[in-house]
């Protein structure tokens, strides 16, 4: 009978239905290092999932771990879709909303999905690996995650459900007029051959510039008039993109829906469209984008951030645009260097960049708002770098070819077919599909979602951690006593950034004394030379600007009293610690 049903269960046709296949049984797996035990929640990681798959994958996860998981929307896209975030901690310690927060989102360019599948892998390792893994349970003990795998949901569908090249469409799905002709939308792709991606259109052309590769059918090589070309050689010319003109204007596809870039909608050194293409209405013009802003504006706890893009394999911090370069000063780019160049130890191919001074001008973006605004330590990672093909750093016009050849067997490419296209005749569609180019192929994509979040957890491990670890006591006499509390972090951030200090973003932190009557109290410059500055006003809190990182602070109390006195730490972004 146990027989019977372990074949019953394995998926196959039993008495005229298909039965389901469930996961197999512990006895059945040995496990690889680092990956879950046996995980509650089966997720298949060599393949992308549209915005509705996300929805269930987070609420399948939400479902399997509720002493970890909160699962809340925090608003509608454009179309009116939910945007998912998981809210990740161990509820059963401490306050959730007053621990380290650190926040997760990808896919805020439509095309650049590998960010959603990153979010959702760390979020499903963090809850499988709770309890089995001392550094995921000590995260998770003290610090909380927010994490929304994709803040542009209705883009991600378009980009994955209709007709797109592998770099189109950007953004999201209000329309414009991109090419200022007064008709918007007019001028939407056509999928001529159907198979959901636009490819290219060539044409015969006895006068054309390009040959079929005599080697490899697949690819066309430009010649020149100097060039030998065999005689009776067949000619071709480029056409286009696989495209009708729809509104008669002389060009194809140029109106898409959403040509607006919603990185350029942040409300931190924005700038309209006429002078960086790209930016809508005005700062959080975007509703995605706005409904991030509320929830961050709502959540001071958050001290860390990580923004998921592609391509390029590049970690990126800010400036964006050289003339905000003084927002981030030269205690703050310390850490930001430790974190970067950590990042390209773990993730070989990836190079530690800045936006303005290695790419280029990004005004308006996600990334200098979280720390200009926020003062968010927080970084852009563009996703997938050809350096993961074949582990080095070859290139060469040829190499997407040798990759679909050797690595995917020709599934990257549509081989060129005949059409008869209504304004050009006879041509031939053909081309790399849109899910190869920008997109990590299915069977590395597992390693680059797990190297990516490595990195993202030690950005999360790097928040203040903040500890009570020593308090001294001395008898001053006439019932008077003398308390010095050390406060210590240990992680690299400091409770405030440089430009939360500039700008005064967030409150101070506060360590309070309770238990005895406060007489005095001060905080202690030299310890050793006896320098202290006395708050005279609600001495028994003490306000610190700041407590940084790697450091310890010291604090001091005359009291008065037999009690035993309970010492606090509270820091809006470093978490409370008592003793």
């Amino acid at each position: 009978m146990k027989k019977y049903i372990k074949y019953l269960f394995a998926g196959v046709l039993v008495m005229g239905f298909t039965v389901p296949a469930i996961a197999q049984s512990a006895d059945e797996i040995f496990r690889a290092v680092g990956s879950p035990h046996n995980p509650k929640v089966q997720i298949s990681f060599n393949r992308y999932y549209t915005a509705e798959g996300h929805a269930e994958l987070t609420k399948k996860i939400a479902d399997a771990y509720p002493n970890l998981v909160r699962r809340v929307s925090i608003g509608k896209s454009y179309e009116g879709l939910d945007m998912w975030l998981l809210q990740i901690t161990n509820y059963e310690k401490g306050d959730a909303n007053r621990k380290p927060g650190f926040w997760i989102d990808g896919n805020i360019h439509s095309n650049e999905i590998q960010g959603a599948e990153i979010s959702i892998y760390t979020a499903w390792y963090l809850t499988e690996q709770y309890g089995h893994i001392d550094y995921i349970t000590e995260m998770l003990d003290d610090r909380i995650f927010y994490i929304i795998p994709t803040i542009n949901p209705d883009a991600r569908n378009d980009y994955m459900k209709e007709p797109n090249t592998g770099s189109s469409p950007r953004s999201g799905m209000i329309g414009l007029d991109d090419d200022r002709d007064g008709l918007i939308d007019e001028d939407q792709p056509d999928d001529l051959d159907g198979n959901g991606s636009i490819t290219q259109m060539r044409r015969k052309n006895p006068n054309g510039n390009f040959i079929i590769d005599p080697q490899d059918s697949r690819r066309m090589i430009q010649v020149g008039v100097d060039d030998d070309v065999a005689p009776g050689t067949q000619r071709y010319e480029f056409l286009s993109q696989e495209g009708i003109d729809n509104d008669g204007d002389g060009q194809i596809n140029e109106d898409r829906i959403g040509y607006y870039d919603p990185n350029r909608d942040w409300g931190w050194k924005w700038q309209p469209d006429y002078i960086q293409r790209g930016a809508y209405k005005y700062p959080f013009s975007v509703p995605e984008n706005r409904n991030v802003a509320d929830f961050v504006l709502a959540h001071p706890n958050i001290a860390g951030g990580q923004s998921y893009h592609n391509s390029g394999g590049m970690i990126l911090r800010g400036p964006g645009a050289e003339e905000d370069i003084s927002t981030y000063n030269r205690a703050d780019l310390r850490i930001y260097d430790a974190i970067g160049q950590k990042g390209e130890k773990i993730m070989p191919g990836y190079r530690y960049l800045t936006v303005y001074k290695d790419l280029y001008s990004v005004f308006g973006g996600e990334l200098d708002w979280f720390y200009g605004s926020r003062g968010i330590y927080t970084f852009s990672n563009e996703i997938f770098t050809r350096f993961a093909y074949f582990k080095n750093n070859e290139g060469g016009q040829d190499l997407s070819y040798r990759v679909d050849t050797d690595l995917l067997f020709g599934d990257a490419f549509e081989p060129w077919k005949p059409y008869n296209h209504p304004t050009y005749g006879e041509i031939e569609i053909g081309g790399f599909r849109k899910n190869f180019g920008r997109a990590t192929p299915g069977f590395m994509l597992e390693e680059e979602l797990h190297r990516n979040m490595a990195f993202t957890l030690y950005h999360a491990y790097q928040m203040p951690h903040l500890s009570i670890p020593e308090v001294k006591e001395k008898d001053l006499g006439g019932g008077l006593r003398e308390i010095t509390a050390i406060i210590k972090n240990d992680r690299l951030m400091p409770t405030h950034a440089s430009q939360d200090l500039k700008f005064k973003i967030e409150r101070p932190d506060y360590v309070s004394i309770s238990g005895v009557t406060v007489v005095a109290g001060m905080i202690v410059d030299n310890e050793d030379r006896n320098f202290t500055r006395e708050q005279k006003v609600n001495p028994q809190q003490i306000e610190l600007s700041n407590i940084p990182g790697n450091s310890v602070v010291k604090v001091r109390w005359i009291v008065s009293g037999r009690g035993t006195p309970k010492i606090t730490v509270d820091s809006a972004k470093g978490g409370v610690v008592t003793r």
